[in-house]
């Protein structure tokens, strides 16, 4: 019995440590829901009582559109860059843009794809080293094209888009860009994972995690002036901020040891004292917003690998180069960026507690004399905590609901569980590559392009 007593006290121990750091997270969130919508409601009576809401479709071009440029870094990506590249060349309604696609030497087959793309307005950009480097270093070397395209041409772009080698772009994206840019020198579009059929509950996470980022928490991070970081899809950033990061950094805008390069940049831009904005609008009335579309990781590998990637570059290599700068807007967006490590010791105690207290449940359903005692504040923590996630999980569910309808919206609650499996393992290979200073190459994963998009 004495070991029964210990492993009681063991769960009641991890209980109580994960309930505190839920309770103080479930506080976290809850500010920010309540930002989101005391702005929308302010938002409703202020500016829409007055005007009209705008749509993509009815902004007007400047009268002469002005020449934008776009990267697309590429290794191992000879499956889907073609019919990216012909999707994009046949979606983009802007009249004036480049396409730099970067390479290695050691990768034929994504060479020889670009080049079965015969259009003037893509640039094939070799890297002359064998691949991969870092997707940043990849980037810098399109940055080097684009400086020599400028100096040939005597043409310089008013912005420069990112864009990955499997994404769908937005036909207006490129004028929204082209409009706002002299409002900011960084402006990032909503990020909406497609729907896979073959991966409902892993590809499927990812939809309900940006549907709710890209729904409601970066509006709350632009509303209390905090940086918006870049997705490094379906963004832009300003040519003259773009040179100025150059110049910091020894012509090299773009961190070329950084995991996450695209996320630190917006930061940076945002330091340097520029604006940065994260605009969602929809296309016309009744349409879903302007937004970069693509199919997410399928497999739980895949998705931890990713997800490793992003928690080592934000919280352990992001917090180690970009410290704690900036206002009290700022600096709360960074600890709620960084917390990633601690929601997963949290939730592996959580677990753990959980597992535990089922034991102990099945061998009293069976007659053996265990007992539970919790102490009066677990049980408070315990039933405020419960409350507070069914708040969460309301919160989830409508976002998911409002981005890709109800069906999904109701999926969106157990795959709560699957956004948790994920980001725990992802820590634990995080930690481990951390450890070991940090990946030193661009550890991507397997990417698919739409067959509806490759048809059309």
């Amino acid at each position: 019995m004495t070991a029964a007593f210990l492993l009681a006290d063991l769960a009641s121990e991890l209980a109580l440590f994960a309930a505190a750091g839920f309770l103080l997270f479930a506080l976290d969130d809850l500010l920010v829901d309540l930002i989101y919508f005391a702005r929308r409601a302010w938002r409703a009576l202020t500016i829409y009582s007055r005007f009209p809401r705008a749509f993509a479709r009815s902004i007007k071009m400047l009268w002469r559109p002005r020449f934008i440029a776009i990267f697309i870094p590429a290794w191992d990506e000879s499956s889907v860059i073609a019919p990216m590249l012909k999707a994009t060349l046949q979606r983009f309604e802007h009249p004036d843009y480049r396409i730099f696609v970067g390479y290695y030497r050691n990768d034929p087959a994504t060479a020889a794809a670009i080049a079965s793309v015969n259009d003037e307005r893509i640039q094939a950009v070799r890297v002359d080293s064998d691949g991969p480097t870092t997707k940043a270093d990849c980037l810098n070397h399109l940055y080097d094209a684009l400086v020599a395209y400028e100096l040939a041409s005597g043409r310089s772009p008013v912005a420069v888009v990112l864009h990955d080698a499997e994404d769908v772009v937005h036909p207006y994206e490129l004028t929204l860009f082209d409009q706002l840019i002299d409002r900011a020198a960084i402006i990032q579009l909503p990020v909406l994972p497609l729907i896979d059929p073959a991966s409902p509950w892993i590809g499927g996470h990812y939809c309900d995690e940006f549907a709710e980022s890209h729904g409601k928490e970066l509006v709350v991070r632009e509303a209390v002036g905090a940086s918006i970081p870049l997705a490094g899809v379906g963004c832009a950033i300003e040519r003259g901020a773009l040179s100025q990061l150059a110049a910091a950094e020894g012509g090299r805008p773009f961190i070329g040891a950084s995991m996450t390069e695209d996320y630190e940049m917006g930061l940076r831009v945002g330091a340097l004292g520029h604006k940065t904005m994260f605009v969602r609008i929809p296309a016309s009335r009744n349409r879903p917003v302007v937004a970069s579309r693509g199919h997410f990781p399928a497999s739980l590998d895949d998705a931890v690998r990713q997800k490793a990637r992003w928690i080592g570059g934000i919280a352990f290599a992001g917090w180690d180069r970009l410290g704690w700068r900036g206002g009290l807007g700022e600096r709360w967006m960074r600890m709620r960026d960084r917390r990633g490590p601690l929601a997963a010791l949290l939730m592996v105690a959580g677990y753990g507690a959980a597992l535990i207290w089922l034991q102990f449940g099945i061998a009293k359903s069976l007659g053996a004399p265990v007992q539970l005692n919790l102490s009066p504040a677990l049980e408070a923590l315990l039933l405020i905590n419960a409350a507070m996630l069914a708040w969460r999980v309301l919160m989830r569910a409508g976002f998911v609901t409002a981005t890709y309808g109800l069906k999904q919206g109701l999926l969106s609650i157990p795959r709560i569980v699957v956004g948790n499996i994920v980001a725990m393992l992802a820590v634990r290979r995080a930690l481990s590559l951390h450890a070991g200073g940090g990946p030193s190459r661009w550890d991507k994963t397997r990417h698919i392009f739409p067959i509806e998009e490759q048809a059309a």
